[in-house]
This record gives structure tokens, C-alpha cells and sequence, in this order.
């Protein structure tokens, strides 16, 4: 598949993700809706889509919100989407989607393609019940949804999923492949440090909170060789310390921008 034709696949299936979460009408004998937890206002973490019986896990930042206006974004593993929500009934569909088109690894790749042609078959059914959200087709495939909620700065386990190349063009990437969920930083609040793992080597540094920003001591860090590939991330990811980076919080995902503009993506928890 050519990357053109992929970006308008996965930005048709985009858009009828926000308009399935959206859906607040309630049948009887049905758990499309629940009156007295509307869908909007959450953070939807994506969980897995099946597809022809085979389940595919979702990448890390897989997830979805959706404002009082219809208005979606979130993530799938790789890229940003955005787009315009409408419903009927508990059937979904929706228009408008744009996404970014971020390079990203074989398995992140692989899932937006299943979950884009899953979103884009046709209508939509939505569940919705307990904290969770279920997207069904016609044919039967299916992508289920958790809701999560919001993580703190300080204790969370910040995963690292991509990395930015800097520049105006503000263009970023993927881990590099046996890079994945190797990467994360924890701040500890109490001893006003930062500690955590670049891939091959553990790291600690002091780590000073204040009004959007972050300031980083030298980082300590153990000697291990590893693999050129994790090598090279891991030198990416020193560049962050010895100095000040600010810092943006969206519900689980947090972005770490250097002086020199270069970003840093993380996610909690997964």
C-alpha cells in the first residue's frame, strides 16, 4: 500500500471513530448508551481491533476524545487524527478526519491499517456500559475501547513512543524497532529526582518542576553496550539533560521539548 493511498484510508476510517463514541441514543434491551455517563468529555484508550476472528493489540497511545461539540482527536499508536462527530440511533458515522503522517514501525503501521478499514466499513454499532466502548460492523469485526483516566506528572511510568527530529518542520518518529517500551522516565516528587531507562542504560538526574518547565541535572547513568540502533536512541534521549525542557501534560500523554526544539512523546502506564 502506497503511503498516499494509506493516508486517505486511515483518515476516512478516523472519521467514524469520534461519531461511534459520540452516540448517546439508549433501545430497549440495548447498552448502546448510558444516560448517566455521557461518552463525551473521556479519554477512550483503544484497547484491540479484531478483524476476520484476529485480535491485534493496540499500540500504547492508541485512544480517542471527543468534546460536547462533536469535535474528536487522539491518537492511534502513531499518528493524530481530528474530526467532525455525528450519529443516528446507535449506528455511527463521521467526515471532516484529517491525520498526521508521522513515520512509524511495521506494528504500529499494521494496526492503524486494520483499525482503518475496520472504522471504514460502513455504520457502526457502539456499546457502551462499565468504562468501556465496543465499535462493531456489520460483518461482526470489532474495536473496544477503556475508558482511562487522567495520570499525574509525578510517579507515573512514562513510557517513550517517539521521538522528534527538531527543525521547523516539526516532523517525529517511532522507536526504532527492539526500541519499543524499552524507554521511560519517572519523576519522584519527594526527592526532586527523575529516574528511569534510555533504552539500554538506567538514568537518574535531579528533575526541578516549576511553571510549565523542567529542569534537568547532568544525567548518572550505568555503562552497558547495547545495539547501535538502541545506542543511537539513548544518545538522542541524553540530549534532553544537563538543562531546561518544558513540558505538556494531556491526560496520559506527556511531550518533553528541549531548547534546542527537539521533543521527546511519552505515555503512562502501557
Amino acid at each position: 500500500m502506497s503511503r498516499q493511498k494509506q493516508h486517505i484510508t486511515l483518515t476516512a476510517a478516523l472519521a467514524l471513530l469520534p461519531l461511534a463514541v459520540a452516540c448517546g441514543s439508549e433501545q430497549a434491551g440495548s447498552t448502546t448508551a448510558d444516560a448517566s455517563k455521557p461518552v463525551t468529555g473521556v479519554h477512550w484508550s483503544v484497547e484491540s481491533v479484531t478483524v476476520d476472528g484476529k485480535k491485534h493489540d493496540a499500540p500504547a497511545d492508541a485512544h480517542v476524545t471527543i468534546d460536547d461539540n462533536g469535535k474528536a482527536q487522539g491518537n492511534y499508536g502513531c499518528n493524530h487524527f481530528s474530526a467532525q462527530a455525528s450519529f443516528d440511533g446507535d449506528r455511527v458515522r463521521f467526515a471532516d478526519a484529517t491525520t498526521t503522517e508521522m513515520a512509524c514501525g511495521e506494528k504500529p503501521m499494521t494496526f492503524e491499517e486494520n483499525l482503518a478499514r475496520t472504522l471504514a466499513d460502513g455504520a457502526l454499532k457502539t456499546e457502551v456500559g462499565g468504562g468501556r466502548l465496543t465499535l462493531t460492523t456489520d460483518a461482526g469485526d470489532t474495536v473496544r475501547l477503556t475508558e482511562e483516566q487522567a495520570a499525574p506528572l509525578y510517579g507515573t511510568k512514562w513510557t517513550v513512543t517517539s521521538l522528534g527530529k527538531g527543525g521547523p518542520d516539526g516532523t517525529a518518529e517511532s522507536l526504532p524497532e527492539g526500541a519499543e517500551g524499552k524507554a521511560h522516565l519517572t519523576f519522584d516528587k519527594a526527592t526532586g529526582q527523575v529516574g528511569g531507562r534510555l533504552t539500554c542504560n538506567k538514568v537518574t538526574a535531579e528533575a526541578t518542576v516549576r511553571d510549565g518547565s523542567i529542569t534537568l541535572g547532568p544525567a548518572s547513568t550505568t555503562r552497558m553496550m547495547c545495539e547501535a540502533s538502541l545506542m543511537a536512541t539513548e544518545k538522542r534521549l541524553l540530549r534532553l539533560f544537563d538543562g531546561t525542557v518544558t513540558y505538556r501534560l494531556e491526560h496520559h500523554s506527556l511531550t518533553l521539548t528541549s531548547e534546542n526544539g527537539e521533543t521527546v512523546t511519552a505515555v503512562a502506564g502501557k
